[in-house]
């Protein structure tokens, strides 16, 4: 059996799920492996087949999207010629982690696609949304990669193909500790405004990983670091605590460690803000923004004892037993018919 198996390359989440089906999967079919999208830190361990731009947005440095470098990155004529010229034929059925060339792609020349992603979880009405619904984030979790049968990813098993977080091999191998540090990741802040607002907290040294430096470099008590995966492993497993954005995959590591956390979810990101209000239900702090009122919000984030510790088991065996041992795929489509029961 031949499986194209793409990823999104925005977010270091998509690769991090990837490293750990990937060597899985080779042991039953063929795998080539695609990425769109290029601003991820989290690298793939396996040999990539087909890489193209893709559609990505960029991080900004003042809490959200750089919409100006989202814009001149895009390449639409681009991405029609990748989708028409992929020679998705020669397979079987794809695996898309939310990624959309080889999704449009298996669409139009009627391949089943799997789309095993977190974002598959938004597919389902039982997932957790604010009050305030964005419309057109909710087409694009449908539209931007269409799937035949969504495999959704989340904090709890909110619909019957929602399956708990894939907690990388790494951090299930660590042991983890409660030192005086804090490990910060916020990627879409520069850290000219991070530095100052955790310089006053000097009862804590802080760990800042932030993808705008290039080298170590200290600050009092404050100490950015670009981001490298061991050395934000290393960080996060003697962390007191952890603040970081309202991506997916951050949030679930951080839970899995038992470590104290924040969440300051990018501005007008939806599926951040999605991801911030599930997260509620584990009494996980959640500050909507960096404002004047930061200071306080971290003071009681530091003073109460709560902390969220959840056991995600690993489920990639059985997920992958359910595509490729159990049944034959068409005949699963058949018969389960998951994606009308997902909408």
């Amino acid at each position: 059996m031949n499986i194209l198996y793409a990823i999104q390359g925005t977010g270091n989440g998509h690769f991090s799920r990837a490293n750990e089906f990937i060597p899985k999967l080779r042991k039953h079919v063929n795998l080539d492996v695609l990425i769109s999208g290029t601003n991820a830190d989290v690298k793939l361990q396996y040999p990539v087949k087909y890489r193209f731009n893709g559609l990505s947005y960029a991080f900004g440095k003042s809490g959200g999207i750089d919409y100006w470098q989202s814009f001149k990155s895009l390449q639409i004529r681009q991405f029609l010629k990748d989708m028409n010229t992929l020679p998705i034929q020669q397979y079987d059925f794809i695996i898309s982690d939310f990624e959309p060339i080889s999704s449009w792609a298996a669409k139009k020349a009627g391949i089943t696609c799997v789309g095993l992603s977190h974002q598959s979880a938004f597919l389902s009405k039982k997932t957790p949304r604010p009050s305030e619904r964005s419309p057109f984030t909710e087409v694009l979790f449908t539209h931007y990669a269409p799937c035949d049968i969504p495999i959704g990813f989340h904090y709890k098993s909110y619909d019957e193909f929602i399956y708990t977080p894939v907690i990388r091999s790494d951090v299930r191998a660590l042991k983890p500790s409660a030192g005086k540090h804090i490990t910060v990741y916020l990627p879409a802040w520069s850290q000219e405004i991070l530095i100052p607002v955790f310089q006053r907290f000097q009862s804590f040294q802080w760990h800042i990983f932030s993808k705008h430096t290039t080298a170590n470099k200290a600050y009092k008590n404050v100490v950015v670091r670009p981001v490298d995966n061991q050395a934000y492993l290393k960080s996060m497993e003697t962390a007191w605590g952890i603040v970081t954005g309202g991506g997916f995959e951050a949030p679930a590591e951080a839970m899995y460690l038992g470590k104290k956390l924040m969440i300051i979810p990018m501005r007008d990101q939806y599926e951040q803000k999605c991801n911030a209000e599930a997260l509620k239900e584990f009494g996980v702090s959640i500050v909507p923004k960096i404002s004047r009122k930061f200071y306080t919000q971290l003071e009681q984030w530091i003073d109460e004892s709560q902390r969220a510790e959840v056991q995600f088991p690993d489920q990639t065996d059985y997920i992958i037993d359910r595509l490729l041992v159990k049944q034959d795929l068409s005949q699963q489509i058949a018969t389960e018919d998951l994606f009308k029961q997902a909408v």
